[in-house]
């Protein structure tokens, strides 16, 4: 048997022999459990006086979420690319710069962007809602493993964007290249990674207040 598997073992056993939750932590702080794990083995299960013990909810993972995630993951993420392509093409019309000859994005990639954006944001949109439907049907869906994980990957690499943009800039006004298009292309990313992070920042912390 696994020690994690003799901890939770114990711990249901002395709460369904009346034992206090005190008298379960000095046992087994005596013998050598961390804090953390005590608290863990403990947390599984709900206070009061019900016997047996009450298990809390716990985190799930489901192969079908994790579909349903991982392709909502990549619709955003192809979204803020393509979306961020087309602004910087339209950035490099509206504010040329004299001394470059030939613009770093060209019309077929404005095209292909947009055909992108046609596909994938429409998709996006169309997962997210059917992702709080369901949450809003069933409240236990917010404890999903791997909803949890998207929200958080996209946060951090929202955040990363963000402070990659944040460096480029202080960089750029160091070096004297701070341009009126520069300035703006750097708006772009700012913009669309701060949308990003602040939309799953509400959105993680909601799941935490539930939970």
């Amino acid at each position: 048997m696994k020690s994690s598997d003799q901890l939770a073992s114990f711990v249901y056993d002395a709460l369904n022999a009346g034992r206090s939750r005190d008298d379960i932590s000095a046992a087994l702080e005596q013998a050598g459990w961390s804090t953390p794990e005590i608290r863990d083995a403990l947390g599984n299960w709900a206070e009061g006086e019900f016997s047996p013990p009450v298990p809390r909810p716990r985190p799930f993972v489901s192969a079908r979420e994790a579909f349903l995630y991982g392709l909502m993951f990549v619709a955003l993420a192809m979204t803020a690319w393509h979306l961020s392509t087309l602004l910087m093409y339209l950035i490099d019309q509206w504010i040329p710069d004299l001394h470059e000859k030939y613009s770093y994005y060209s019309k077929r990639d404005m095209r292909f962007s947009i055909a992108s954006l046609i596909v994938f944001f429409p998709l996006f949109a169309m997962l997210n809602v059917r992702a709080n439907r369901s949450i809003k049907a069933n409240a236990g869906r917010r404890r999903s493993g791997v909803r949890k994980w998207f929200g958080y990957i996209t946060l951090f690499l929202a955040a990363i964007a963000l402070l990659g943009d944040l460096i480029y800039v202080i960089y750029a006004l160091l070096n004297g290249d701070l341009t009126a298009r520069f300035i703006a292309k750097a708006a772009v990313v700012a913009g669309v990674a701060g949308l990003i992070f602040f939309y799953f920042r509400v959105d993680m912390t909601e799941d935490a207040n539930e939970s």
